[in-house]
């Protein structure tokens, strides 16, 4: 009977082949069939389906793989898993009338295997189509609704989990999906592994090692609690590969299941799966372009620590540097069952120190950088606040902890109570959930007895200091008294200095010195006393750039143009003229000169002295022989003399310069103009901050400050200073922040517009962070020497220094950090503030080749 059958269904596959319907490549109708070599390819030509011969196999399987990976082909369905086709000559598979997939050995006259009843009536439209997901579709009415799936190939998974399937038990359909590992590489029948969800308590699924007498727990993904696996701790925002995976876990009455997708896919060529492999790991491979699977593999277990209840009852897994002779701790409040040595047999776990009261003399312990233990056999309640499962569990005798059940969206909701034995522990660096454990009240005093003896100590302190401050501040107070004249007289000084228009004192001077030339009388009163700054004479200034000669300009701004000059011994020096139209008028030439002068730091630009003399207002600094960091970066035949090593000298270089003016120096200078061309270059290519006309100095604990008059350059301005007139430390960092991406592309933050998304280079630069494309800003005219994720954490830095937000920017101290250190972690960068300004050019700094084609820019607040 049955192989009359068998010939039957073989004949009518043998007809239906040569009367075969019109189908797509994806797809074939009913009683249509596929015979020998004959495959479906999905619609983007993603996956295959047809017969195939595991190397040095035996039999022809129906099987489901990646079309484009050639190398290394890859299955990740089979069919007939246990029952091959003696060979695929022979090998035949048919829509049946009924919906069924059958496979028929035509050598053999047998059929080998069917597909299990559809869910749904079958019409004479039906067709069985792969679908580009990997996943092949029975479809009562050949429709794409979703709601004419009559069977899938994703409800029956074999070794391989792919994004959209579903791990779990649904116990409405009664159908279980576990994956198996295969039996061998040749051999795709269930093998040894298998990992599934096991019900029960908190929804966790285990991989199973099936070989011995009982099967055993190989791994544990840990409990899943509204957010996350905690035995599988979160990858950061972007995978190794620059794209994200979501996971899911959905837990009803009627199903229980896990499944993940690929979010925010910039990579259309981008492939994954999970995989149970024949030696006892999940795996994650993933391909970047689609051809060939990557080296780099996610694997678990991942680590000794991962094998699961690796440290026996209520210890935990400590693995890192330094761990290894001592892999188990002991919970506090418990002690080792080993009596000899260092926890050498960590299978018997720990026992407590002090014995439970099962009353009102217990309290819990609060731990929360642990996966949280086997909850198969925990308790849920989902409706029980955590205030109301803590009583609950000191009302039972046998409950040794509890915790939330849902922590999604940082709110704790529902009860989760062990009454087994804690076990399957790990200790991580991150905050996982917190997890009450029980413990006697007294054991709890015992362990609480540290910190209240920090805190007695840091109450001492507090109150010796408080004393100390308190004798300073009066003898402060004494200071202030003897000096109250002086300062009235040198408020007075600042006064009448505004109200004249002229910003020094000065007298004429006979004092000289051999190396500068004259100077003004260094004794005489008023400003110049307090400066401790030498004087020029103007006579020596025309001598030194042979009178402002045309030919000695080296560079125009906003305050005037700068001359090379050349004393009379020799040295060469920068001479920075005060224009009778300047912008910058006599109140930033004083503001200038009061700062800098008090200012020392090697990335800092030196002033030499200045020179009033009338309507003169002369700046002498030292003279800078490589210019400004624009003429390097922004020129296309020098910014190829910059290497990649030259560059991130000069961001570290800027950095500690700013870092200077922020919290090192005597005063908190906020520069408010940073920007390309006031960086200047020595000799050695040493970076050095200029131009301080428009900075401010804050005094005491001032962070913030507001001005009706915005004077800066668009591009490097920050948001809340060009809108508001608010400006503060995080406004420089704002522009440093700018500053570092144009140094990394060359290419300037104004003017750079990509033609076809219309983004400035801050946009530009996000968007290709968020795609995992970031190493595409690297200037092309570096070459091939550079280190990679030395560029990565300048992009990185310069993306969390233009935050939209002035709080979420970090401090120069930090960024000088974040810079040297291969082994700072950083936070994640928000989407940068949007441009302002769009239309407005860039200003050139005053020391610097002269463009006239820019404008230093001035908004007066409405």
């Amino acid at each position: 009977m049955r192989r009359t059958r068998a010939l039957a269904l073989l004949l009518a596959a043998t007809a239906a082949l040569l009367s075969r319907p019109a189908t797509g490549d994806d797809r074939i109708g009913l009683t249509a069939s596929i015979i020998g070599n004959q495959t479906l390819e999905s619609a983007n030509g993603i996956f295959k389906l047809g017969f195939f011969s595991p190397p040095g196999g035996k039999g022809a399987y129906l099987g489901i793989w990646y079309a484009s990976i050639q190398s290394d082909p890859t299955v990740v369905w089979v069919a007939n898993r246990r029952d091959p086709v003696v060979n695929t000559t022979g090998a035949i598979v048919t829509l049946s009338a009924d919906g069924r997939l059958v496979i028929v050995d035509g050598q053999q006259n047998t059929t080998v295997w069917s597909s299990a009843a559809p869910t749904r009536g079958i019409t004479p439209g039906a067709t069985a189509q792969l679908l580009d997901s990997g996943n092949f579709v029975v479809r009562s009415d050949g429709s794409g609704s979703p709601g004419s799936v009559a069977w899938q190939s994703f409800d029956y998974p074999t070794d391989t989990l792919l994004p959209g399937m579903k791990l779990g038990v649904d116990l409405r359909s009664g159908i279980t999906r576990n994956i198996t590992s295969w039996s061998s590489s040749s051999d795709p029948s269930p093998g040894r592994y298998t990992f599934a969800l096991v019900l029960g308590g908190l929804p966790e699924f285990f991989l199973f090692d099936n070989s011995m007498t009982a099967t055993t727990k190989v791994y544990a993904s840990g409990p899943w609690n509204g957010q996350m696996l905690t035995g599988v701790p979160p990858p950061g925002a972007k995978s190794q590969v620059g794209v994200n995976f979501s996971t899911t876990v959905f837990s009803s009455p009627e199903e229980t299941y896990y499944t993940y997708s690929i979010t925010n896919r910039a990579n259309p060529s981008f492939l994954t799966q999970f995989v149970v492999d024949g030696t006892g790991q999940l795996q994650r491979i993933w391909s970047d372009d689609g051809r060939s699977w990557s080296k780099t593999k996610k694997s678990y277990p991942a680590d000794p620590c991962d094998s699961y209840a690796s440290c026996g009852a209520f210890s935990y897994c400590v693995y890192g540097d330094g761990q290894s002779r001592r892999p188990c701790s002991c919970l506090p409040g418990f002690k080792s069952r080993s009596p000899q040595g260092p926890f050498q047999d960590s299978s018997k776990g720990c026992a407590r120190t002090t014995s439970l009261t099962c009353g009102d003399g217990d309290g819990f312990w609060r731990v929360n950088g642990m996966k949280l233990p086997d909850a198969t056999n925990a308790t849920v309640h989902a409706g029980m606040a955590l205030e109301q499962c803590r009583q609950e569990c000191l009302r039972s005798c046998s409950c040794k902890a509890y915790a939330a059940s849902n922590v999604s969206g940082g709110v704790s909701r529902g009860c989760v109570i062990w009454t087994a034995d804690l076990l399957d522990m790990r200790e991580y660096t991150m905050v996982v959930q917190d997890l009450y454990v029980r413990l006697a009240q007294s054991e709890i005093d015992a362990l609480n007895a540290p910190a209240r003896r920090r805190r007695l100590i840091k109450n001492v302190v507090i109150a010796v200091v408080t004393i100390i401050c308190g004798i300073l501040a009066v003898a402060g107070c004494c200071c202030f008294w003897t000096n109250k004249a002086r300062w009235k007289r040198h408020t007075e000084m600042e006064k009448s200095s505004e109200s004249d228009d002229t910003p020094f004192r000065v007298r004429n001077s006979t004092a000289s010195n051999p190396a500068w030339g004259q100077w003004f009388d260094q004794n005489s009163t008023g400003a110049e006393d307090e400066l401790d700054l030498p004087l020029f004479d103007l006579e020596m200034i025309f001598a030194a750039t042979n009178r402002f000669a045309a030919n000695n300009q080296i560079g125009e701004g906003g305050f005037g143009p700068v001359y090379m000059g050349r004393l009379e011994d020799g040295h060469e020096v920068a001479v920075k003229r005060l224009s009778r139209r300047s912008v910058q008028g006599v109140v930033e030439f004083k503001n200038e000169v009061k700062l800098i002068a008090k200012l020392q730091h090697r990335n800092l630009v030196r002033l030499l002295g200045c020179c009033i003399d009338e309507e003169e207002r002369i700046l002498i600094y030292e003279y800078m022989h490589n210019k400004s960091l624009d003429t390097f970066i922004f020129d296309e035949g020098k910014r190829k003399l910059l290497s990649w090593n030259k560059r991130f000298d000069i961001i570290l270089g800027i950095a500690r310069g700013l870092l200077y003016l922020h919290e090192d120096s005597r005063f908190r200078i906020i520069h408010r103009d940073l920007k390309a061309s006031n960086v200047l270059l020595d000799r050695n290519m040493v970076p050095k901050v200029s131009d301080f006309g428009i900075a401010r100095m804050f005094e005491g604990d001032q962070t913030t400050a507001y001005t009706k008059k915005v004077i800066g350059t668009f591009g490097y301005m920050s948001p809340e200073y060009a809108m508001d007139g608010v400006f503060s430390m995080k406004s420089d960092i704002f522009s440093f922040g700018v500053l570092v991406l144009e140094i990394v592309t060359g290419r300037r933050n104004r003017g750079f517009y990509e033609s076809e998304l219309n983004l400035n280079l801050l946009r530009y630069a996000w968007m290709l962070w968020k795609e995992g494309r970031s190493m595409d800003l690297l200037d092309e005219s570096i070459g091939d020497i550079f280190d990679d994720m030395e560029v990565l954490r300048c992009i990185h830095v310069a993306l969390l220094c233009v935050d939209v937000e002035p709080k979420n920017r970090p401090l120069m101290s930090s960024i000088v950090m974040m810079l040297s250190s291969e082994t700072a972690t950083l936070p994640q960068p928000n989407e940068p503030a949007v441009n302002i300004g769009k239309n407005t050019s860039d200003t050139e700094s005053s020391y610097g080749i002269t463009d006239n084609s820019v404008t230093t820019t001035t908004i007066e607040a409405r």
